[in-house]
C-alpha cells in the first residue's frame, strides 16, 4: 500500500530532509528539526504524490488517504492530550501549503483550525482567556473564508476596522473578547450572505476543505505565475503539512516572529528578524501590525527587541540559529511561535536573499569551513549576478527627498509611478520604466512586481511578502514607507507636502529606503571583494571560455572589466549607421556598377579600418571573432518619401532611381532572402572592404603594442559548402596582399556561423574550409522553429503559460529540437578537423541553463553581452562541476 502521509513531532518522524521531492521543503525541514531535538509541534504531511494524484483524477484522492490521515491526526491528538472536535479541550491544527521550492506567499495556508461554535467555549475554558480563544476563531473564519470559502479578504478588514472604530481603538490588540464576538457573529452573517451557506461548523469537514484549497492554490494565478517566472515545473506539485497548533497571541508572555540566521540583504553574520507580540505568524509577513526587532543592535528608539522582551526565548532562539546553520550548512528563514514563554519551531527553509547577501554568505561560509570552494560556486545563482551588474544611484547628484522607509530589497531604480500591478504590467510592456506603489503588497501582486522596476510601500517590514519577493526577483524595494499617503482611487500619493500622481518619475534606493522625487543619476558597480573572489574560484573551475558580443569601445572596456577572454561576436553591420558613414553606405547601395560601389566603399574604409583599430587595442592579444555584413542592404536605405528625397539630395541622386533601387531590395521575407554570404558572393567588394580594414588593423596594433589581436573572421548564413569555400579564397587573399604590403604577418582563422539546420546537417563538409564554427543561436532558433523573435513574443508567452513549451527558446536553447542540431554540427565537425573551435554567440552564450547545454556539448566558448559576462563566468563554473570537473583552486 501507497504511504501518502508522513508523521513528526513528538519522538516520531517518519520524514527526513532530503525527503524534499515527496514531502516539500516544509515537510522534509520539519521532520529534519524534530529528528535534530528542536521543539518542532506534532503533525504530518500529505506528500506531493498526492497532488499529483488529485490533478490527474479529477481533483480526488487515493482511497488510503482518508484513513492515514485519521491515523495520524490520531498520533498528534494522544501527543499534545487534545482531541480534534472535543468540546472540552479541543486540538486545533494549521493547514499549510510545502513545495519541494520556496515559493512564498504564492499558496494558501488556514490556521486554528477545528474552531466552531461550540469548541470555542472549550477552548476560552481550557486557556483561562476567553478573548485569545474568540480572536483564534474570527482568525480561522477570516482565513478559512478569504481561502477556502472565496470570500474576499477585505469584507472582513471592514467588519474589524468599524469594531475598532466603535472601541476607538486602533490596534487590534485593544479588542475585548465581546468585541471579538461580535466581530465572529459579523463574519458568519457576512460569510452566509456572501456565498448563500452558514460558516461550516463540522471540524472534519473544515480539514479536508482546507486540504482541497491548498491543492488547489497549487494551480491558482499567481503560483502560476511564479512558477514561470522560477521555472518550476507544474507536475511537481506541492504537499499539504497538518501541525498542532502552537498561540503567539494568547498574552503578553507570546509572540511569533520570522528570523534569517544571517542578514538576507546584506549577508552579514548577524541574527536578523522581526517578532510580535502577542500575534500569529500572518500579523508578520502581511505588514497589518509593525512588527520589532529581534536583537537589540538593531532596535531603533521607541522599538523593543526581543532579547530584552523575552530574553530566554531569545537565547534559544540564538541556539536554534547556530544548531541550523551547523545541519544544513546555509543560511536558514525560521519562523517560530513562543506560547507562554515556551519556544516552538514552525519551519526552516533555505532563505531567499539578495544577490550581494549570497555571494556574500557563500564566500563567508567557506572561509568559516561551513562548505567548500565548490559549493560556494554551487550556492550562487549566476542570473542573481545580473542584480550587482547594473548601476546604482550617483552620490554626488542632486535629489528631492520625498520619504523614508525600510531598506527591503537593495538596488536602485527610477521609473513613473502606477498604484496597480495590471497598470505596471501593461506599462512595462510598452517598454516605460515604473516603480509600482502599494500600501502593501500581496501575491496577487506578483506580475506587477515582476513587471517594475522597483517597488514601494507604506506598510509591512523587512519580512513582509513584499520584502521577500523583491529580494527574491532583485527587485529594489522600499518598504514600510509610513509617511506617504496612498489615494488608489485618486491615482496620487502624498509624502512631505507634496502630492505625486500616477505617471510622475520616482526614484528609490532600496540600499537605504530612501524615496526621491523624480529621476536620479546611476553610477556604475564597483565589482571587488567576495565578487572577485568568488569570480576567481569559478574561473580556477571552469573549461569553457567566456568571451563577449561587442563592437564598440565601451562594450568592449566593459566586457574587459567583467573578465571577458575576447570577442565572440562583433557585428559590422552596426558601424554602418554611425552618421558620419551612413552617406557612403547609401550611395554604394545606390551605385549601379561595381566601380560605383568600389569608389564609395573606399570612402568607407578609413571608419571601418578606426572601427577595428579601438576594439584590437582593447582587445590585444585576444581573439576577436568579427562578422562580415549579414542583414540585408535595404535595412540601410530610408523608407519614407520624405526621407528618400532628403537622402537623395544629400546624395546628389535622383528621387525616382533612389525609389526604383529601394523597390528591388525590398524583400517579402528578408530574413531568409538576400543576406549574409549571398551579400558578399554578388557583391564581393563589400566583404574586400571588411577584410581589408580587419587585417590592416590587426597588423597596426600588433606592431603598435606587440599582442596582434587573433582576428577570427566570420561568414554568415553558410548552407552550402561552396558559399564558405569561395569566400574563404577571398578572404586568405586580401589578407595576403595586406601581409605583403605592410611586410608583416599575423595570426588568423576564417569560419562561419552555424544558423541554418541544412548547415548543422553538413558541418562535417562545412568544416573542410572553417577554423571555427560559432553557433548563431538566434536565428538558428527561428529557422528550427519557423518562428520570428520579433513577433513570436505575441504569442509565446501563451505556449510557455500553457505548456506547450517549457521556456521561451529564444531565452533558454531548446535542448531537443536546436540543441540536437548543435550536437550533430559539433560531432560532424570535429570528425572532419579535430581541433575545429566551437562557440556560441547567440542570446543564450548568457543563459545558465543554455551555458550547462554548451559544457555538456563540448563547446570551446560561449559569448554573451558584456554584462553578463560574470553570469557566464559563473555558470560556466558549475556546468564543469556538474560533469565531474574538480577545483583547482582548493
Amino acid at each position: 500500500m501507497t504511504q501518502w502521509v508522513y508523521s513528526f513531532g513528538a519522538g516520531h518522524n517518519e520524514g527526513r530532509a532530503d525527503m524534499r521531492n515527496l514531502l516539500g521543503g516544509k515537510g522534509a525541514n520539519l521532520a529534519e528539526m524534530a529528528s535534530i531535538g528542536l521543539p518542532v509541534p506534532p503533525g504530518f504531511t500529505i506528500t506531493t504524490e498526492v497532488c499529483t494524484y488529485y490533478y490527474d483524477h479529477g481533483q480526488s484522492y487515493p482511497q488510503e488517504l482518508q484513513d492515514q490521515v485519521a491515523t495520524a491526526l490520531a498520533r498528534i491528538e494522544d501527543s499534545v492530550g487534545a482531541k480534534f472536535g472535543d468540546t472540552a479541550k479541543p486540538l486545533l491544527v494549521s493547514v499549510r501549503s510545502g513545495a519541494r521550492v520556496s515559493m512564498p506567499g504564492m499558496m494558501d495556508t488556514v490556521l486554528n483550525l477545528g474552531l466552531n461554535d461550540a469548541t470555542v467555549d472549550g477552548l476560552a475554558a481550557a486557556s483561562g482567556d476567553a478573548r485569545f480563544a474568540w480572536d483564534s476563531y474570527r482568525r480561522f473564519i477570516q482565513m478559512f473564508g478569504s481561502v477556502v470559502l472565496g470570500v474576499d479578504h477585505h469584507r472582513f478588514e471592514e467588519i474589524i476596522e468599524h469594531a475598532k472604530m466603535e472601541r476607538g481603538v486602533d490596534e487590534d490588540t485593544h479588542l475585548t473578547a465581546e468585541d471579538w464576538k461580535g466581530v465572529v457573529t459579523g463574519y458568519k452573517e457576512m460569510v452566509a450572505e456572501v456565498t448563500g451557506k452558514p460558516f461550516p461548523q463540522e471540524p472534519h469537514a473544515q480539514l479536508w476543505a482546507a486540504i482541497g484549497a491548498v491543492f488547489g492554490s497549487w494551480m491558482n494565478p499567481r503560483a502560476n505565475t511564479y512558477r514561470r517566472l522560477h521555472d518550476i515545473p507544474a507536475q511537481w506539485g506541492t504537499a499539504v503539512n497538518v501541525q498542532a497548533m502552537v498561540f503567539g497571541n494568547m498574552g503578553e508572555d507570546c509572540a511569533t516572529g520570522v528570523c534569517f540566521t544571517r542578514d538576507p540583504s546584506t549577508g552579514e553574520n548577524f541574527f536578523y528578524g522581526e517578532y510580535l507580540i502577542n500575534a500569529q505568524g500572518e500579523d508578520v509577513v502581511a505588514g497589518i501590525r509593525t512588527p520589532q526587532p529581534m536583537a537589540e543592535a538593531r532596535a531603533k528608539p521607541g522599538e523593543r527587541s526581543m532579547e530584552v522582551a523575552m530574553p530566554k526565548a531569545y537565547q534559544e532562539l540564538v541556539e536554534v540559529r547556530a544548531k541550523l546553520e551547523a545541519h544544513y550548512t546555509d543560511m536558514q528563514d525560521i519562523e517560530f511561535t513562543v506560547q507562554q514563554n515556551k519556544l516552538y519551531m514552525l519551519q526552516t527553509r533555505n532563505g531567499k536573499r539578495t544577490a550581494a547577501a549570497s555571494l556574500k554568505i557563500a564566500v563567508d561560509m567557506a572561509r568559516e569551513g561551513l562548505i567548500d570552494r565548490t559549493e560556494a560556486i554551487r550556492r550562487v545563482d549566476p542570473k542573481s549576478l545580473d542584480q550587482l551588474l547594473h548601476p546604482t544611484l550617483d552620490p554626488k547628484a542632486p535629489r528631492k527627498a520625498l520619504a523614508k522607509g525600510l531598506p527591503a530589497s537593495p538596488g536602485a531604480a527610477s521609473g513613473v509611478i502606477v498604484f496597480s500591478s495590471d497598470e505596471a504590467e501593461a506599462r512595462a510592456a510598452k517598454g516605460e520604466p515604473v516603480i509600482l506603489v502599494r500600501i502593501e503588497t500581496s501575491p496577487e501582486d506578483i506580475h506587477g512586481m515582476h513587471a517594475a522596476r522597483g517597488i514601494l510601500t507604506t506598510r509591512g517590514g523587512m519580512t513582509s511578502h513584499a520584502a521577500v519577493v523583491a529580494r527574491g526577483m532583485g527587485r529594489p524595494c522600499v518598504a514600510g514607507a509610513g509617511s506617504i499617503s496612498v489615494d488608489y482611487a485618486g491615482q496620487t500619493l502624498m509624502a512631505g507636502g507634496k502630492r505625486m500622481a500616477a505617471g510622475d518619475m520616482m526614484t528609490l534606493d532600496g540600499a537605504t529606503g530612501e524615496v526621491f522625487a523624480g529621476s536620479v543619476p546611476m553610477i556604475e558597480p564597483q565589482l571587488s571583494g567576495d565578487f572577485g573572489t568568488l569570480m576567481e574560484w569559478a574561473d580556477g573551475v571552469r573549461k569553457m571560455k567566456v568571451r563577449a558580443n561587442a563592437e564598440t569601445p565601451l562594450d568592449a572596456e566593459t566586457a574587459r572589466k567583467f573578465g571577458a577572454e575576447g570577442i565572440g561576436l562583433c557585428r559590422t553591420e552596426h558601424m554602418f549607421f554611425d552618421p558620419e558613414r551612413i552617406g557612403a553606405v547609401r550611395q554604394m547601395i545606390m551605385a549601379d556598377t561595381e566601380e560605383g560601389r568600389r569608389d564609395a566603399l573606399s570612402r568607407l574604409l578609413p571608419f571601418q579600418r578606426e572601427d577595428f583599430l579601438k576594439l584590437f587595442r582593447i582587445m590585444a592579444g585576444l581573439p576577436v571573432t568579427i562578422r562580415l555584413l549579414d542583414p540585408p542592404l535595404h535595412e540601410f536605405l530610408p523608407h519614407k518619401d520624405n526621407e528618400i528625397a532628403e537622402v537623395a539630395q544629400s546624395l546628389g541622386a535622383d528621387v525616382a532611381a533612389m525609389q526604383r533601387r529601394a523597390a528591388d531590395l525590398s524583400e517579402a521575407n528578408p530574413m531568409l532572402g538576400h543576406r549574409g554570404c549571398r551579400l558578399g558572393l554578388t557583391y564581393p567588394e563589400i566583404y574586400e572592404m571588411q577584410v581589408r580594414a580587419i587585417f590592416e588593423a590587426a597588423v597596426a596594433i600588433g606592431l603598435e603594442t606587440g599582442k596582434a589581436p587573433v582576428p577570427e573572421i566570420m561568414i554568415p548564413l553558410v548552407a552550402l559548402t561552396r558559399e564558405l569555400e569561395i569566400l574563404r579564397a577571398l578572404v586568405d587573399r586580401v589578407a595576403q596582399e595586406v601581409f605583403a604590403e605592410k611586410q608583416t604577418t599575423i595570426v588568423y582563422q576564417v569560419g562561419t556561423m552555424i544558423e541554418l539546420p541544412r548547415a548543422a546537417l553538413i558541418a562535417d563538409r562545412i568544416a573542410e574550409s572553417a577554423d571555427f564554427f560559432s553557433f548563431g543561436t538566434n536565428d538558428l532558433t527561428q529557422t528550427v522553429f519557423g518562428l520570428s523573435r520579433d513577433d513570436a513574443g505575441k504569442f509565446l508567452p501563451f505556449y510557455v503559460e500553457k505548456g506547450i513549451l517549457p521556456k521561451d527558446p529564444f531565452v533558454s536553447i531548446d535542448v531537443d529540437g536546436v540543441g540536437a542540431l548543435v550536437q550533430i554540427a559539433s560531432e560532424k565537425g570535429r570528425k572532419t578537423k579535430p581541433d575545429l573551435k566551437l562557440g556560441i554567440c547567440g542570446e543564450h552564450g548568457g543563459d545558465p541553463a543554455s551555458i550547462h547545454f554548451c559544457g555538456a556539448t563540448g563547446l570551446d566558448y560561449v559569448s554573451c553581452s558584456p554584462y553578463r559576462v560574470p553570469v557566464a563566468r559563473l555558470a560556466a563554473a558549475q556546468a564543469a562541476l556538474a560533469s565531474g570537473g574538480g577545483d583547482r583552486t582548493a
